[in-house]
């Protein structure tokens, strides 16, 4: 298998546990050889307020607890990154959690940030780019925009958190939804739940 090049992006929606597990989960999995990070600047505001995690400065040593060894932040501000070029080599994009602000963004081609911008390269590139979409319930503008993204090619993923593994916390939830998402994008994890109605 080739070496996996992903981009993550937290954006500012509920459920900054998500993100955290998922960057976690790609630091540890040996397939991965590098992770583009990208938080937008609400995103930091849900961080604080649902991890305690406060500011931008060393924003992914206190994410993953520790130095990272393969994850690279950029500011959303900066257009010029890497990512924002399709001749740059991507594996695919995943978003989590994705707000509607970033969903409208992303569905409507406005590039106006690297996130967008970067989701925007996933797409024309046919490379996978996974929204996990977080908000509920849905009005019709949030649909459309789905219903617009998913036509472009974008997976729309919501974050729904399965619950026949009956977690104990919100971490695990978490860990079991991310694990999924990888699954998805052929990143298949070793510790994921797998049901077997056999044994219910």
């Amino acid at each position: 298998m080739e070496a996996v090049h992903l981009t993550v992006a937290l954006t500012g929606a509920s459920g900054a546990v998500f993100g955290r597990e998922l960057l976690r989960t790609l630091e540890q999995d040996e397939r991965v050889a590098h992770v583009h990070f990208v938080a937008s600047e609400n995103s930091l505001r849900v961080l604080a307020e649902e991890l305690g995690v406060a500011g931008r400065h060393d924003l992914l040593e206190k994410l993953l607890d520790g130095a990272p060894q393969k994850t690279v932040q950029h500011a959303n501000a900066n257009i010029g990154a890497a990512i924002a070029s399709g001749s740059h080599p991507s594996s695919g994009m995943i978003i989590l959690p994705c707000s509607m602000g970033s969903l409208a963004s992303i569905a409507l081609g406005m590039a106006d940030s690297l996130i967008a911008r970067a989701a925007d390269v996933t797409l024309k590139e046919r490379r996978p780019l996974v929204l996990c979409v977080r908000e509920t319930p849905f009005n019709r503008i949030h649909l459309r925009n789905m219903t617009l993204a998913a036509e472009a090619g974008a997976i729309i993923f919501p974050v729904i958190p399965a619950f026949y593994n009956r977690p104990t916390d919100s971490t695990e939830m978490a860990r079991q939804f991310v694990y999924r998402v990888l699954a998805h994008i052929g990143l298949p994890q070793p510790g994921a739940y797998v049901w077997h109605p056999e044994e219910s």
